[in-house]
């Protein structure tokens, strides 16, 4: 397997422009390594496993509610790798505690639901590239959506997730983590 391949485009930059706003996170700095806490815990990772704590401000106008992603554009699938979509995020709320993607999504507001990662979880799962691949960069999306119902349930996939919010996005927050193996 050739290590030395090209890193994949920023996936937002491929979709139509959208209102900016801003996400910050305690738990890593945009652009810097995430910690062993945002690392997977099983395939011979010994990381934590644990959703970043994430913050957002500015909003657009006619926002109804949020969805939150993680995804890998750089795992070497035609596809990528969702680690992480919660939906139903209430428009007031305006920040998840570290450890929020915890199975059950105890931590999670009321009405948000996670659906099912690449893993096969509805949970987070941590950052996990292959031993010796280049860095990999895990961008976590907060996007503001113009419903607060997007007509789907906790049944559905990452992607089927996107399918249908990516329809209702009015304004998007990126923050990226990278981690190398």
């Amino acid at each position: 397997m050739d290590f030395t391949r090209p890193t994949a485009p920023a996936p937002y930059d491929l979709l139509p422009d959208t209102a900016p706003f801003e996400v910050t996170s305690e738990s890593f700095a945009d652009g810097e390594a995430l910690s062993d806490a945002q690392v997977f815990d099983d395939w011979g990772f010994a990381g934590g496993n644990r959703s970043p704590q994430l913050a957002w401000t500015g909003a657009p106008e006619g926002t109804r509610s949020f969805a939150i992603s993680c995804f890998d554009p750089d795992a070497p699938t035609p596809a990528g790798f969702w680690h992480w979509t919660v939906v139903g995020i209430p428009a007031e709320t305006t920040s998840l505690p570290e450890g929020a993607g915890a199975e059950g999504g105890a931590d999670l507001p009321q009405g948000a639901f996670m659906t099912a990662t690449d893993f096969g979880s509805k949970a987070f799962g941590g950052a996990a590239p292959p031993q010796g691949d280049v860095a990999h960069r895990y961008v976590f999306a907060v996007h503001a959506l113009d419903t607060d119902d997007l007509g789907i349930d906790d049944s559905v996939t990452c992607t089927v997730a996107a399918f249908n919010y990516l329809q209702h996005t009015i304004g998007r927050a990126v923050i990226t983590g990278i981690y190398q193996a």
